[in-house]
This record gives structure tokens, C-alpha cells and sequence, in this order.
């Protein structure tokens, strides 16, 4: 006789607006490819229903669930604890509840750190850091802990950009400096890793950030944390400098792929989210 179990799992995120948030398709491709008896449900969450919508996912038994704008910060006040990452940015965007108690991880900088150790181990790299911002601050604080020697904050905000290097600074192993973002910055010779950490390019495939794209060169790595369109301006300049380039969807599905792991312990493939997102994204 066949045994039933007709209780999922039940994961999901809490964001607003979160129509255009497209991680429910390659998590719940994920879960049905592995045969993993989970759902994963988008919510539009308020700022207002914040707590109440913690407090319903831990009443409905949740095994957890990610956070984006504009719960990242405000979520905090409603876990029991924070992974090391997390505290450090100072941000979380994904939540595991398990025994009644809600841990708060950041996985922006360490779906990102994923996506870059397929070309390259960060350790003892220099890295150059558009922008300071949310993805900005958490790629940092993951690439800092992971051994990166030096990161280059280039940002207009001063204020923003000197409290990140001091982050950086203080909080880990790495130097970190703020660099004013002058028009059409030059990307220094001694960099291993550009990354566009700003949303320019997002929904416009040619948008670019304002740098001396002849500064780029072969042997640097230039990735962007633009996922739509995955193939940005600033990429295929690269690639015409001969740079090995990282684009935003591998930071997407690898982000993905640890909220999972953190919630069922089950690593999944990445090809199968990846295909998804593709899809969807209209490129091969």
C-alpha cells in the first residue's frame, strides 16, 4: 500500500510590489525537479503587515522565507538572531524558522560570491565596487570575509561610499577605500574584479554605467548584478576588451540555491533555475 503525504513545506517572500519578483518560478522548478514536496508563495507584503505576516508564517509552521524591499532592514527587529554576514551588512533577505526561532541570513553578497567562484576564487583579489548601495554593501561584506585583499568603493554619495569602506574596514580582513565616481571613471590597472553593483542597466539593455569602458581589459573579470536583460551594455563591452564576464542571473539562481539549502538542506542543481530564468528572460 502507497503512502500519502499531501503537507508541503511551505516557503515563500515577503516584498512590495512583488509581482515583477520572478524568484517563485525557478525556486518552485527547483522544488519539482528534485521531488521536493514544497511550495514557494510570493505574498505582497506591506510595510504595515510586516509582523503580522511573520507572525502568520510562523503560525502556518513556514520553514522560512526571503525578504526584499522594503523588509531588509525591518526585518530584523522580528528574528531571534542573525547569521555572521547578516550582522555585519546589516540586512537580511532571507529567513529560516526552525524549533520556533527565525534566523536572519543575507543571501545577495553570498549568491553573488557563488556566482563569481565558477571563474575565480576571490581570495587575495582586488576588487572595484560600483555603487554602495543594498547589493552593493552585502557583495562587500562576502567578498571581504571570503579573502579579498583590497575593494575600491566607487561611488557618487560620498557619505554612503566612506561608510561602506569603513564597514569593510573595520568589520574584516580587507582594506577597503572610498573612490569618488567621476565621469567616465577609469578602472584601475590593478583590478582583478569589476563589479556593477548599481541598477543601471536594469530593464534597459543600453544603459551604462558612465566609466572609460577602455579601461577594461583582458584578464579582468567584469560581472553585473543586472539580471534583466542578463546581457548588459556594460558585458558586452567587456567582451569586446577581451574581459572574462559574470552576469546578473547566476547572483539570482545562486541566491536561490543557498535559500533552499538553509531551509530543506537539499542542494539543488543550478541549471534547472537557470534554464527557467533564461526563459523567461528570453535569451538562450
Amino acid at each position: 500500500m502507497s503512502e500519502h503525504h499531501f503537507l508541503s513545506l511551505l516557503t515563500g517572500s515577503f516584498s512590495t510590489p512583488s509581482d515583477d519578483n520572478p524568484t517563485v518560478a525557478m525556486v518552485e522548478a527547483a522544488y519539482r525537479h528534485h521531488g521536493i514536496n514544497a511550495r514557494y508563495i510570493n505574498c505582497d507584503v506591506k510595510k504595515d503587515n510586516l509582523a503580522d505576516a511573520i507572525r502568520g508564517a510562523k503560525a502556518m509552521e513556514w520553514i522560512g522565507f526571503n525578504c526584499s524591499m522594503p523588509h531588509k532592514v525591518a526585518v530584523i527587529d522580528h528574528l531571534d538572531g542573525l547569521a555572521e554576514s547578516a550582522a555585519i551588512i546589516g540586512a537580511v533577505n532571507c529567513v529560516v524558522i526552525a524549533d520556533g526561532k527565525l534566523t536572519g541570513h543575507n543571501t545577495d553578497g553570498q549568491g553573488f560570491l557563488t556566482s563569481l567562484q565558477s571563474v575565480t576564487d576571490p581570495k587575495d583579489k582586488r576588487i572595484t565596487l560600483l555603487g554602495a548601495g543594498g547589493a552593493a554593501r552585502a557583495i562587500a561584506v562576502e567578498l571581504a570575509l571570503a579573502g579579498a585583499t583590497h575593494i575600491g568603493i566607487v561611488n557618487r554619495d560620498q557619505s554612503r561610499g566612506e561608510s561602506l569602506a569603513k564597514l569593510i574596514s573595520e568589520k574584516t580582513k580587507a582594506k577597503a577605500d572610498f573612490i569618488p565616481w567621476t565621469s567616465g571613471y577609469r578602472v584601475p590597472e590593478t583590478t582583478d574584479v569589476l563589479v556593477n553593483a548599481t541598477s543601471i542597466g536594469l530593464g534597459d539593455a543600453e544603459a551604462l554605467p558612465d566609466i572609460d569602458t577602455g579601461s577594461l581589459r583582458k584578464g579582468m573579470i567584469v560581472a553585473d548584478v543586472i539580471f534583466n536583460p542578463p546581457r548588459t551594455h556594460l558585458l558586452r563591452k567587456a567582451e569586446e576588451q577581451g574581459a572574462v564576464t559574470l552576469d546578473g542571473l547566476g547572483m539570482l539562481v545562486n541566491q536561490g540555491r543557498v535559500g533552499i539549502k538553509l531551509w530543506t538542506g537539499k542542494d539543488v542543481e543550478a541549471s534547472v533555475m537557470h534554464a527557467t530564468l533564461a526563459t523567461l528572460f528570453g535569451v538562450a
